[in-house]
């Protein structure tokens, strides 16, 4: 039998899940930034940014953010590493690799590195990077456990591991509430808004088929890290799970 995988409720082939996934991020590329602004309530620059400040990346690392869109992490970390340091910022989508590059040098950065490339196969080289992060990338991949071998592969030994993503919410009215706004309200917005409710209402579905806490957690430690620990944001609506290469 053909193997089968999850897009959002419905079940695809895992050959076929790549090319929808594209075709969404595609779709909601341009209006990437004003979306995530709106729907979170400027909530997911202060997840961002807790992210950063947990990442002790320092001057002269090396950074590759996995996913990173329009380039808000990648932004960030380049402040860090400084003039002696790299970041690389890596998208499975042309399009919002484009956003991302226009975003960054709309703000003056030119240095920063763009690489398309899936996060399953990073074609970069074994223990070559101090810190690898992945923000609200994961949940669309398709083999996430493929993928989190490779982050690990490509990190140095002492390298740290950031994913920051939608997860489990912890107490039962917020959860109740977060229901009914994600999937009333926020592929109405995404109609409204960027005219496409459609791939708003994928994106609140695989926020719910994504691995909760716990078993992401286990995930990262079966590919091989020694160390992980997660902190809850805003309630569980959203996790960052830290991990080191031992």
């Amino acid at each position: 039998m053909a193997k089968t995988t999850h897009f959002g409720y419905k079940e695809v082939g895992v050959d076929d899940k790549q090319g929808l996934v594209r075709e969404v991020f595609d779709s909601v590329a341009t209006n990437y930034d004003l979306m995530n602004d709106v729907l979170s309530m400027g909530a997911h620059r202060l997840w961002k940014r807790y992210t950063i400040a947990s990442s002790n990346v320092k001057e002269g690392d090396r950074i590759l953010d996995i996913a990173g869109g329009t380039g808000d992490l990648a932004l960030k970390f380049r402040e860090k590493v400084g003039d002696s340091g790299q970041v690389i910022l890596t998208d499975i989508n042309g399009a919002m690799l484009e956003e991302g590059r226009k975003s960054l040098i709309d703000r003056g950065v030119f240095d920063v590195e763009f690489v398309q490339a899936n996060a399953e196969r990073l074609p970069f080289e074994d223990n070559s990077f101090d810190c690898v992060s992945i923000a609200f990338g994961l949940r669309n991949v398709t083999d996430k456990e493929a993928a989190i071998r490779q982050m690990f592969r490509v990190l140095k030994k002492g390298g740290c591991l950031l994913i920051l993503e939608f997860s489990k919410v912890e107490n039962e009215m917020l959860e109740k509430f977060y229901d009914f706004y994600s999937f009333n309200v926020m592929p109405k917005l995404g109609g409204l808004l960027a005219d496409d409710e459609q791939s708003y209402q994928y994106l609140a579905e695989s926020i719910r088929k994504h691995p909760d806490q716990e078993a992401l957690k286990t995930m990262v430690i079966d590919a091989g890290f020694d160390l992980c620990e997660y902190q809850n944001l805003s309630g569980g609506i959203v996790a960052l799970h830290k991990a080191i290469k031992a």
